[in-house]
Formats: structure tokens, sequence, C-alpha cells
């Protein structure tokens, strides 16, 4: 089992911070690594510190916790979102922006182990969700079920909505977004390179410098050129170099 789920607890009250803090201690594999008391500090902060999960107050002055939740999500590790809230009228919003759960203030005890149980299932490490999960990928096209080997596939770009899987032979399109095609593709060679690009990296042929930190990379089999983010090109050097 993984050792620890790391989370921010982010609310510009401080004793809201401190109560959470206090009563997430007695669940040994929640860690709080950090506390942040605005919305722009919630984001330094998930930057930096790279938590699970926030815990992320709603009502918060100038940036609230709905405008963190997509800021969040431009970051190369996204983090699970539980809001917490005074107030039961932002439930649908918050959902919305795909929240593993929503708490209410002041905090029940019976509610927040409900939700730390929901977190810990979420985040289950890859290598025990690999065991059960199917070794192929499945595509809807039509009316058919396509079923693709990982290994053919050479990356995946989320375009107008869409997502192409670019493979091999045939590019295949679905309406999944591209994080939700990257959960499935978890335990293989997959590495998020853009907020729009997931590549193999069996593929990679050559990594180019391109302008302002950014890089552009080649993969066997297509003369197309991928753009590289510069948040992810240090982990993607990590991943390829011996």
């Amino acid at each position: 089992m993984r050792d620890k789920i790391t989370v921010l607890i982010v609310d510009d009250e401080r004793f809201s911070r401190e109560e959470l803090n206090f009563l997430l201690k007695p669940y040994d594999r929640i860690e709080v690594v950090g506390e942040a008391g605005s919305g722009d500090e919630a984001v330094m902060q998930t930057l930096k510190l790279q938590p699970d999960v926030l815990f992320l107050d709603v009502e918060m002055p100038k940036m609230d916790g709905m405008a963190v939740a997509k800021a969040v999500q431009e970051l190369k590790k996204v983090p699970e979102i539980v809001f917490a809230t005074a107030y039961p009228d932002f439930a649908v919003e918050a959902f919305r922006q795909k929240a593993i759960d929503y708490l209410l203030k002041p905090y029940d005890e019976e509610q927040l182990n409900e939700t730390v149980e929901r977190i810990e299932k979420k985040l289950q490490p890859v290598k025990e969700k690999a065991v059960n999960s199917p070794s192929k990928l499945a595509v809807e096209v039509e009316d058919m079920i396509e079923y693709l080997n990982p290994s053919e596939i050479m990356y995946v770009h989320r375009e107008d909505r869409i997502t192409k899987i670019v493979g091999k032979q045939k590019v295949y399109e679905t309406k999944d977004a591209l994080k939700d095609v990257e959960e499935r593709l978890q335990g293989f060679s997959f590495f998020r390179i853009h907020k729009s690009y997931l590549v193999n990296l069996d593929y990679v042929h050559r990594l180019s410098p391109w302008f302002n930190g950014a890089y552009q990379l080649e993969l066997q089999g297509t003369e197309e050129k991928l753009s590289v983010s510069r948040n992810y090109v240090k982990e993607l050097r990590k991943k390829l170099e011996l």
C-alpha cells in the first residue's frame, strides 16, 4: 500500500484550518503537508508541494475555491479536490469541477471519515490497480468497440473536445477526456508532456529545444513534432535517460 496521502488545507480562516488539521490527525495514511490562507497562495503551494488532495474552502476573497480548482487543472500533477463550505448551494458546481467529495461546515466527523475512505479508495497505488485492470484500451468506434493494445499507441491528443488516440496504423477518436484515458493507461509507459498530449515513451526519438524553455518531441513512426511544456521537461528527461 502507498504510505501516505498528502493533503493541502486551503481556508482563509485560520481556526477552520486548525480544526480540519486536528480532525485529520487520527488518519494514519493522511499527511497534511501545508496550509494556505488564500486562493493565490493555494495555487503556489500546490505547485510547490504537489499534494495528492486539496481540502478547499469555497468562499474566499479575491480568488475563491472554484477558481483555485480550475487553476490547478493546468498543473503537471492535478490534485483531487474536496470542497468545504458552510453553504450547501455550491454542491452542484463542486461536482462539475470533478470534486471527489463535498464537506459542510461545521465539520461532521462521520462525514469526514466517509470522505477519507473515498480518498483512500480513489488513490490506491498504481501497481495495485494494474493487477485487476484490463490489458487493452476499449475505444467506441461508431456502433462497435475496438480494443487497442497500449504498446501500439504512440500518443494521445486532446483537440476541440475530441481525444485522438494515434496508433501505429490508425487514429481513433473518443469523447472521453484526456485525463480519463490517462488514468486507464496507468501502469503502461505513458507520460503527460502537455495539458493536451500524452505520449508513449517507448516511441520517443528526439527532444529538441524550442523557445521559452519549451521543447519539441519527435516520435518514431511519425514526422509530427509534439510540444513539451517547460513544466514537464525535467520529469520527462528523468523518465527517459539512464
